[in-house]
């Protein structure tokens, strides 16, 4: 599962992950741009608010179930089919590294109909093009409503893109997202 954000990103990370106690039952890999001059403290951050364990992905790790794996600045995060991370610092695409495109195509290539990837605020079109290629080989794709979005760019632009089955407001990708990590009791 992947999520994507830019600007108004960290506010609504932040209500995603500020109720969980546990995470989903599959590794949440987060795209957030960020500027490549600062270290950043997302990770604190969000850490500060949630019960689930989050970390700045690293080379070579091993994704594991229930934990936020951020992507660190000025580094594009991908996954390998064994659940593998890497890291690259190949080109940017859309003015941007990390780009949630290279974060979701990879995910689409190595786990089809099993991915699901989230676009939330931000401006750009990032998120457009590899929530497509999640699409095409049958994964689901949820953007916010541009409506609810403090930004609207991106979900817009993946709109436009024609690749989403979803469209929530934050609130409801929030219950979305809790659904998976505390499925309700088989009958």
């Amino acid at each position: 599962m992947a999520i994507a954000a830019s600007a108004g990103g960290v506010f609504a990370l932040l209500e995603l992950f500020g109720s969980f106690t546990s995470g989903p039952p599959v590794p949440t890999l987060v795209v957030q741009h960020l500027s490549p001059r600062h270290r950043t403290v997302l990770d604190t951050v969000l850490q500060r608010r949630t019960r689930v364990p989050v970390t700045l992905a690293r080379d070579g790790e091993r994704a594991a179930a229930g934990r936020v794996y951020l992507a660190p600045p000025d580094r594009h995060l991908l996954i390998e089919p064994d659940g593998t991370l890497r890291l690259a610092d190949t080109a940017r695409v859309n003015r941007v590294r990390p780009a949630a495109d290279r974060l979701f195509t990879s995910l689409a290539e190595h786990y089809g109909q099993r991915a699901w990837v989230f676009v939330l605020s931000g401006t750009g079109r990032d998120g457009a093009q590899g929530a497509q290629a999640v699409k095409d080989r049958g994964g689901t794709v949820v953007v916010q409503d541009p409506d609810t979005a403090e930004y609207p760019g991106m979900p817009e632009a993946t709109l436009k893109a024609g690749a989403v089955d979803h469209i929530l407001p934050l609130h409801a990708i929030e219950t979305m997202l809790r659904s998976f990590a505390h499925p309700a009791p088989a009958p």
